[in-house]
Parts: C-alpha cells; structure tokens; sequence
C-alpha cells in the first residue's frame, strides 16, 4: 500500500472518500481523514454494514432477504490502488479510491457489484480471452425540483431560453450548458476519467458522454465516477444531472449503450473477427448468448419501474433481442468496424442501471453464448420494431424470470441473484404504496 501513502503525501491530502458502489450504484462508504484512513487500511479498520448492500434505491432494506446476517454485521472494505484519485471540486485536498468489500474470513461479499463484476470477469480469463468495452452513457439537464409531485422540464441555458424543440446533435444545444461542461472536462481531467465525445441526443437538454474502450473493470469504475461528477457539476450551475430512465413524459428514455468485444490472450487479436475480415464464430456464439439470455438479465439492465417506459416502439430503444448491421431499431448492433474493432452493441441497458451490475450482465450472456456454443438468428433488415415485443414490460416479470434461471444464477452467483430479487420485490411493494396524479386526475371522479 506504499504508492496510497505516498499519493496521500504528494498531494498533501487531508480528507480521504473511501467510496464502495451498492446495488443502485449509489457511493457508499466513508470520509475519514487521511491518518485515521492509513491506520485503518492497514489493519481491516474500514468497516461497513453488510446490509448497505442490499439498502434499496429508497434507502430501506428488505425483509428476512435470505442473504445478509441478521445481526447486520460488519464487513471490511479493501482500497484498490488503481483507482486513487483527487476529488477536484473540494477546497481542501481530498482523495476518493473505491473500495472492495470483505468479509472477516477474507472472502469478497457475493452481491456487491463491483465482486460480480469481477467474478464473470474472472470466467473469460479461464479461457483466455480480455473483454473490452466502451460505454455510452445519456442523460438529462433539468431544473432543479423541490418538489417530487411537479413534472421535470429543461433548465435555462445561456441565451435565456428554455429548449422546446428536439436538437439532436445540436452543436450550439450543447454550448447552451458550455460553462457546466467545460467544468465536467476539468472534472475528469483532474480523476484520470477518459470521456471521449459529447453528444446532444434526441431529448430536450437530453445530452451523451461516450468513453473511450478499455478494460471492462476500469471502464466500470469511470462510469460510477463519471455519475457523481456529472451530477456534482450539474448542481454547481444550479441544475439536475438525472440519469433516469425516463425523466420526462413524451421525451426518449436515457440509456447505457456497452459496445464488447473480445481479445485473445495467445494472439492479442479481436476475438470477434477472421482475419479475412468476417464474423468469427466466437462473435456469432457471443451474438448468440445476448439473444437468449438478455431478456432474463432484465433487473439488472432495467432495474426500476421507470426504465420500462423507456422500451417503448419507435424511440430510439429496443423492445426485442434481434441483431443487425448498422441498425439502431434492434437490441444488439453491430457498427460497421473493421477486424481489430469489430464489437457488438448491446442497446438495452437503460442509463439507470449500475454500470458495474450492466457489464456483468452483458458478458455473463455472452459468455453463456460461448459456454454453450449457441448459434444466433439471422440479422434483420429494416425496423425490428415492426416484429414482436420480446423483452419483458414490467419488473414484475423481469424479476420472476431472473429469479429462477439457473444459467444465470451459475454465471452471477446465487446469493447475487437471491440479493436482486430481494431488493428489489423490497422496492416494488414501497412503489405499490404511491398513489400517482394520474390515478387521481383519471379515477378520482370517473370511476
């Protein structure tokens, strides 16, 4: 652990984050000063509940989940070197690194989500290959709102106007909110974030950052860390950052698109090409498994009531499993690419999801493709929105799918899987609870 103290002294750091991402994707954890961080580090002093990683999105937890100690006890939480970073938008210095947690007789926590990650990560390596991924991730600009009962609208950028009207790929959209961004840069400059281009989408104040590919882990700790900067960014010139699914009634939902693909380990080659240039049959395997297995996966890439209003007909997300070329209808694109970037574009993940958890789900299914040497259907043609909806339209039944597939559960973990299933029937019977205006506009003297 020398190069943590000795990052801690270069940069005469007095307050340390120790960050852990729970389920939601939510930072948990600790701030400690820098003293007290070193001694604990050294002795497995950095202690949490095991239960914050089954806390639910509305910060209650489950009952008898079946998983965590009742006596909530204490795990430990291990610092990962490679993700030391400053915190930029503090006055004192301050240094944030994400934590793995432990339990006491050293083995990881099975449902915490940078551990699943980790352990299909762990899969692929048996077989020597290195998943690479890039993420791309959307997300709204809104007013800020005291009030949860108020529709969200598009904050007021620099000319004094409210955006009305879709601007997709708006150049003069996005320097609208210029100073924010330019913030946002500075931002992931100063935490080694490798953000790539800045996109409006289609959405009112509806933006898109992509990040450069790499390793899938460290592609996973970027976006968790990108979230938290976004958002403090946003709130630093008075708006919302929300990467909610569907943030605003008649806007597209926001996603979180994973381009994956495969390098051999012997050959240091993408796996998911001939070198003639063709598909392998690896990819076609891979292609295969995201078919098959996406639509019970659907908690992890769908995780609340809202991301199902956005896979929706004709807006940009997919409501089916079909793959094509170039072909942004279906939920698995393949961009046009030559033989060291072919890829896959696995287009259902909403941008709500915890990017750790979406990663690991995205390559368990690929990798259950390859596991059990799956072919795929043809490519289509033209919209598959024209074919049938093939994706689940509720978490209801996402979960009832997820919670008994036993390919899954082999891939992910059954106390990961049995940890999902609890969190989130936990958040469904709280959602169950909310009487919304539109119950009470349509039924209140109607019915």
């Amino acid at each position: 652990m020398s190069f943590i103290e000795d990052f801690l002294q270069e940069h005469n750091i007095e307050e340390v984050e120790c960050l852990v991402p729970d389920m939601a994707g939510i930072a948990r954890g600790k701030i400690l000063p820098a003293s007290k961080f070193i001694k604990g580090m050294r002795s497995n002093g950095l202690r949490v509940p095991e239960s914050i990683f089954v806390q639910t999105v509305t910060g209650s937890y489950p009952n008898n989940d079946g998983v965590t100690n009742p006596a909530t006890s204490d795990v430990y939480l291990v610092p990962d070197e490679e993700t030391m970073r400053l915190v930029p938008w503090y006055e004192e210095p301050t240094a944030q690194i994400i934590c793995d947690p432990y339990y006491f007789d050293h083995t990881p926590v099975p449902f915490a989500a940078r551990h699943v990650l980790k352990r299909v990560l762990k899969l692929f390596e048996a077989k020597n290959y290195l998943p690479q991924v890039a993420v791309e991730l959307e997300f709204y600009l809104v007013d800020r709102n005291d009030d949860p009962d108020y529709p969200l609208q598009p904050p007021i950028g620099r000319s004094g106007r409210r955006e009305t009207s879709r601007q997709s790929y708006g150049v003069d959209a996005v320097n609208e909110f210029d100073p924010m961004f330019e913030e946002v840069y500075d931002f992931c400059d100063a935490q080694r974030i490798d953000i790539d281009t800045l996109t409006h989408e289609a959405g009112a104040a509806q933006m898109e950052m992509n990040f450069n590919h790499g390793e899938a882990l460290l592609q996973a700790d970027q976006a968790f860390l990108f979230k938290r900067t976004v958002r403090e960014a946003g709130l630093r010139h008075k708006v919302y950052a929300t990467f909610m699914s569907k943030p605003m009634q008649g806007e597209p939902g926001s996603s979180m698109h994973v381009h994956q693909s495969l390098v051999s380990k012997k050959t240091g080659r993408n796996a998911f090409a001939n070198q003639n240039g063709q598909d392998s049959r690896l990819f076609q395997q891979y292609i295969a498994g995201l078919q098959r297995y996406l639509p019970a996966t659907m908690p992890i890439f769908a995780p609340y009531v809202n991301s199902y209003r956005r896979l929706m007909p004709d807006t940009d997300a997919p409501i089916n499993t079909h793959w094509g070329y170039d072909n942004r209808t279906v939920g698995l694109r393949v961009p046009h690419s030559g033989v060291q970037d072919r890829r896959v574009e696995n287009r259902v993940p909403g941008a709500d999801a915890n990017p750790y958890l979406a990663l690991a789900g995205s390559l368990a299914c690929g990798y259950l493709g390859m596991d059990e040497k799956l072919l795929p259907r043809a490519p289509i043609e033209g919209s598959a929105y024209r074919l049938a909806h093939t994706l689940p339209r509720t978490l209801y039944d996402a979960l009832s799918r997820f919670s008994s597939h036993r390919g899954l559960k082999n891939v992910l973990g059954d106390q990961f899987v049995a940890a999902v299933s609890a969190v989130k029937d936990a958040e469904l019977d709280a959602y169950q609870q909310v009487i919304s205006s539109w119950e009470r506009e349509h039924l209140l003297q109607n019915v």
